[in-house]
């Protein structure tokens, strides 16, 4: 498919910018600079967002995605020199028990580190099988020679630093893509792909386009504001969800009918599937059982618009997370075909 290697360019270097709520400027000036390249006057906003408006006329629909990630902050530095944090976002203690990390200063420093569970060796912790893993039973060691709470304050670590954790992203030959963030770095590398297309090729779509790149939704605040006003029709490309009881796989395109907020919208959603099945991609039609997006949020804030959520089916959310290209292309297909 045309722009597939694009798009995994694009998801690597949206991947390698560390970016959790809250951190996620340098994400948000590299998508910037990426619709700039290509010919389009993306804007800011205030909190941070980045939309730009990709042309057409009339029935202004916007399509958004979130570049912001888990992660995680300190909320202490121990007299040990190891640090406790607070999660920044669904960060799990049991998904980042091993990890490497690179802890942000305020004043652009950086160091690594690694999270391990408190006196994590094993031939000395009888108790290491039995001990639940939480935020305060695992730490992050840095890795400088730290033995004492001001060794560490030495290094200008303080509370209230971030610490981000590096995606580990691998794309195999056979097309699946293994990564901590895909939700939704992923998406936002579609939505590259589907402005560059329009760019490339001088389409003009039939209709208004917008995209919307937030940098809260892992909070649950990032579509509350800063939308531009009239749009008819929100949708969120975000990642498809795949796992017991559901029928999405890591292959197909993922229709959500209903989340934990509450029914996308029955008209939207019928489009939708319709324009996959009479463009022969794979998809599967899904309720999530604990999910919720950032066009959810748009709506409780006030926007008057059809939404629902659409995506690559993803295994192992808010994990070491696991895709395939055919989910990928499906989506940038549904996309391309739906708006026309």
């Amino acid at each position: 498919m045309q722009y597939t290697e694009y798009i995994k360019q694009q998801l690597k270097n949206i991947l390698s910018i560390p970016s959790p709520s809250g951190f996620t400027k340098k994400a948000a000036e590299y998508m910037m600079q990426e619709l700039g390249s290509m010919g389009y006057k993306p804007y800011m906003t205030n909190k941070g967002c980045v939309c730009v408006d990709l042309g057409g006329e009339g029935h202004p629909i916007l399509l958004g995605a979130h570049i912001d990630t888990l992660g995680g902050m300190v909320a202490e530095i121990k007299p040990s020199g190891a640090l406790r944090i607070t999660r920044i976002g669904g960060l799990n203690a049991n998904n980042v028990e091993g990890e490497n990390c690179t802890i942000f200063t305020r004043d652009s420093r950086s160091y690594t580190g690694v999270c391990q569970l408190e006196n994590a060796s094993i031939h000395v912790n009888a108790s290491y099988d039995d001990t639940k893993r939480t935020f305060d039973t695992v730490e992050v060691l840095i890795d400088e020679v730290v033995e004492s709470k001001a060794d560490v304050k030495a290094l200008g670590i303080s509370v209230g630093d971030y610490v981000c954790f590096e995606p580990r992203t691998v794309i195999t030959d056979s097309g699946y893509i293994k990564s901590r963030f895909l939700d939704d770095k992923l998406s936002a590398a579609i939505l590259l792909a589907y402005a560059k297309r329009l760019s490339d090729e001088h389409i003009v779509p039939s209709r208004k386009v917008y995209l919307y790149f937030t940098v809260y939704e892992e909070v649950g605040h990032g579509g509350a504001s800063g939308m531009p006003s009239g749009i008819e029709e929100l949708i969120a490309v975000d990642m498809g969800c795949v796992g017991k009881g559901l029928e999405c796989k890591e292959t197909q395109l993922s229709i959500c009918a209903k989340d934990s907020a509450g029914p996308s919208d029955y008209e939207l959603t019928t489009r939708l599937i319709n324009t996959a099945k009479a463009n022969n991609i794979d998809y599967a039609v899904d309720v999530y059982p604990s999910y919720s997006s950032d066009m959810d949020v748009a709506l409780k804030a006030g926007q008057d618009a059809a939404h629902c959520v659409i995506g690559s089916g993803v295994y192992a959310s808010h994990g070491y997370e696991r895709t395939h290209m055919k989910g990928v292309e499906g989506t940038l297909k549904l996309i391309e075909a739906y708006i026309g």
